[in-house]
């Protein structure tokens, strides 16, 4: 069993790897990359060489290619030391024309055109853009200088397998900051430093916080290994992946918060989220400057709701367990009872769910429901219990289908074997049959697919999430289709390609467990 499961696993990480290599093709080279910009409002307001700049800069945020702008060559000299400030400012300013630079400008602009051509940069000069026959630059018209190359699909997708954890440390602020390590404390300040909740807080790391606990399940919270599929660049700029999945929505959530500063105050900052970001005290706003007393000033906010994959899993657990509790038995009845009332009512609403699109029966439904009162729509800001009854119905009622299909299936199968007849003369009567030979052997493949059903429940139903306006992980990949936001749909795929793996994996185990019979071993007899 070990050394099966270790193999599926690392055949089934393999798997992932192409399956997101393949999308990464599709997107990367088959995309024209110019369709990034329809979604993007600042693409129409910029003009003549800062839209060709802001182009370079937002492929390079896409992953499209490397970009490299003459001021940022310099200051890279700058700080290893090559140059100093004076240099720096001297040289900076790129003329309207290369040949009329100076002679200490012209050197550094060689430099910089040998440095990158070397390194396989294509360089590009975009002459001054002037206001008529005047000497005052158009909108955007300013001389740019800058290098560029194309990123090779076998590197961006290496950076982004190998980027997927990361473990936070004191070394991670490249600022200088005072106080650099790690602090240990039995009483978290954010809660006033009079409540029993131990804490590990850095100086220097990402985060403010890397381990801690308050009374909200699971208890224990950390933010030392954090999970990176990648950024968003439409639907929420600059967060990843992941905490766009798992973020709470809604209305704010207030409560009583002490701040680093010793400020206390209701307020939905979540202290524990707080990251370093470079400056942000001493150029923030009079209450962040009130509020904090060092760079861990970037918090996200508690919300009300649940996450997208929070809504998804609750709508699709329970309607994997609905689907389960009522099509076993309903199955197992239209089997005992082949050719009957019930088995003939049974197959037609199988032939119903399976013939109608499934669009048109979830408009139904949402029609039926809307008709008796049911909500029709997901209100984050007035949640009620009743509007999750139609997502969870239009969910439950395919999948009741299936499951009574196959299950009827398999037991007429097995009532129609040998061992069956065997059975019968050797005097057992039907129920004894029934229960402990044809119902656990045909319950076998059904048992396999739970894992994937209980799995799949985190990716959220496309359709149905988008009828019933559910703020599900579900939603979330279309819109990312429909933006463009490249970092969502790589993230999303390798979201499902594991959930999918593992949900396969599962299922063998969970069925080899039902039967005995069943051995991944290769031991020949």
């Amino acid at each position: 069993m070990t050394k099966y499961l270790l193999n599926r696993i690392v055949r089934g990480l393999l798997s992932v790897i192409i399956v997101v290599g393949i999308v990464m093709v599709m997107i990367y080279s088959c995309l024209d990359r110019n369709l990034i910009f329809k979604a993007d409002p600042m693409y129409t307001k910029v003009k003549g060489n800062s839209k060709e700049v802001y182009q370079m800069q937002q492929w390079e945020k896409y992953g499209y290619v490397d970009y490299v702008s003459y001021s940022e060559f310099l200051m890279n000299l700058k700080r290893e030391g090559k140059i100093d400030q004076d240099t720096y400012d001297k040289v900076v300013k790129v003329p309207n024309k290369l040949d009329k630079a100076d002679a200490k400008t012209a050197e550094y602009i060689d430099l910089f055109t040998e440095t990158m051509e070397d390194d396989g940069y294509e360089v590009e000069f975009l002459k001054a853009k002037m206001k008529g026959k005047t000497k005052k630059y158009a909108d955007g018209g300013e001389p740019r200088l800058y290098a560029h190359k194309n990123v090779p699909l076998i590197a961006r997708l290496g950076k982004y397998i190998t980027g997927l954890v990361t473990v936070d440390n004191i070394h991670n602020v490249q600022e200088d900051i005072e106080g650099r390590g790690l602090k240990f404390t039995w009483k978290d300040p954010v809660y006033g430093g009079n409540k029993f909740s131990p804490a590990i807080m850095g100086t220097g790391t990402t985060h403010k916080y890397l381990l801690y606990c308050d009374d909200q399940f699971p208890f224990i919270h950390q933010n030392l290994v954090n999970i990176n599929l990648g950024k968003s660049y439409s639907i929420r700029q600059g967060i990843d992946v992941f905490q766009i999945m798992t973020d709470s929505q809604g209305s704010f959530e207030k409560s009583m918060v002490t701040f680093p500063s010793g400020k206390t105050e209701r307020s939905a900052d979540d202290l524990h989220s707080a990251t370093y970001l470079a400056g942000s005290l001493e150029n923030g706003t009079p209450v962040v400057k009130a509020n904090f007393v060092d760079d861990y000033t970037n918090v996200t906010t508690h919300k009300a709701g649940l996450s997208k994959v929070g809504y998804s899993f609750t709508i699709g657990i329970i309607a994997t367990l609905l689907s389960y509790v009522l099509a076993i038995p309903l199955g197992t009845y239209m089997a005992l009872r082949k050719d009957k009332l019930l088995d003939h009512l049974g197959t037609i609403y199988i032939v119903f769910i399976i013939a109608v699109p499934s669009l048109a029966y979830i408009f139904l439904f949402k029609a039926l429901g809307g008709k008796i009162g049911l909500p029709t729509t997901f209100d984050m800001e007035h949640p009620t219990r009743l509007m999750y009854i139609l997502p969870i119905i239009s969910l439950a009622l395919p999948s009741i289908a299936n499951l009574m299909k196959w299950l009827r299936r398999y037991m007429i199968d097995q009532m129609n074997s040998d061992y069956v007849k065997f059975a019968r003369s050797g005097g057992l009567s039907e129920s004894e049959i029934f229960k402990k030979h044809v119902l656990k052997n045909a319950i076998i493949p059904i048992v396999h697919g739970i894992p994937a059903s209980v799995l799949g429940a985190m990716t959220g139903a496309i359709i149905t999430e988008r009828v019933y306006v559910v703020p599900g992980a579900g939603n979330l990949l279309t819109n990312a289709i429909n933006t463009y936001d490249n970092g969502v749909i790589v993230g999303m795929t390798l979201f499902y390609a594991l959930l999918t793996v593992t949900s396969i994996i599962l299922g063998d185990v969970l069925m080899s467990i039902m039967d005995p019979r069943i051995s991944f071993t290769n031991k020949s007899r």
